[in-house]
């Protein structure tokens, strides 16, 4: 069931420095958020703090409130493991597990949820596989390494791998940067599909990415060399591409800085 996520005062660091200064932001369920702003800004450091990966990172740190539907991520009864497989992961560059198949791929996460019997396997990733698109490609050769798909069916495997665990939310930090037009065109539309059912975040440096495939984009921004990030504003895509009410989301969106 797609969840709502509300940060509120985020702040994130690498050591003594500090990333991420003070992000209050509200993620509405069943909507694609866009992330934008120019490199360093944080936008990523952002999203790996919605499922506590940021926190993996030897002496990374937040401090802030993260909510998923009200729940506090941070609180001692919340298990990071499960956390991670509710808010699931797609990351710039497809990393399909390359010694497994395509069937093993799309099943690991259930395998560790402790699925075993074969039917409800077989089931899960003939589902899953049909949510990215990628079933009529691939379900005569199920058995092939994953590794042997190209670039964009392997970024759709790797988001059938995700939606395999029914999450709340998807996390996309810039799914598309390593593919062709095509590809990259074929992983817009999933987008757009898989929104009826997941609360779906992406990260982009592409401004029209952002306008067709996003409800809400919020641009991040940083203040100057060494300074963290923050949040300039967020809305609705329509206005925040045709009507912005920061000068800066502007001139960003326009390209005449970042």
């Amino acid at each position: 069931m797609a969840k709502r996520i509300e940060t509120v005062g985020l702040k994130a660091w690498f050591g003594a420095f500090l990333v991420l200064d003070g992000i209050s932001l509200t993620i509405e369920a069943k909507q694609v958020t866009a992330l934008i702003g120019p490199s360093g800004c944080g936008k990523s450091t952002f999203i790996r703090t919605l499922n506590r990966l940021h926190e993996v990172v030897p002496k990374a740190r937040t401090e802030g409130t993260i909510l998923l539907d009200g729940l506090d991520i941070h609180d001692p009864a919340v298990d990071p493991t499960a956390l991670r497989r509710d808010v699931g992961m797609v990351f710039q560059r497809p990393n399909p597990f390359p010694t497994m198949s395509i069937r093993d791929n799309v099943g690991a996460g259930l395998r560790l949820n402790g699925v075993r019997k074969r039917g409800d396997l077989d089931d899960a990733v003939e589902r899953s596989l049909r949510l990215a698109g990628l079933w009529d490609e691939v379900s005569n050769r199920l058995g092939r390494p994953g590794a042997s798909l190209s670039g964009g069916q392997q970024q759709r495997l790797c988001i059938a791998r995700a939606v395999a665990v029914e999450p709340d939310v998807l996390l996309m930090d810039e799914p598309c940067s390593a593919l062709d037009p095509i590809s990259t065109l074929a992983i817009e539309d999933l987008i757009v599909e898989l929104k009826d059912q997941y609360t779906i975040v992406v990260v982009t440096h592409n401004m029209q990415q952002a306008a067709r495939v996003s409800d809400v984009t919020a641009f991040f921004n940083i203040g100057g060399a060494g300074q963290p990030g923050r949040l300039v504003e967020v809305g609705r895509t329509s206005k925040m591409f045709t009507n912005p009410d920061d000068p800066s989301t502007e001139a960003y969106i326009t390209g005449r800085f970042g």
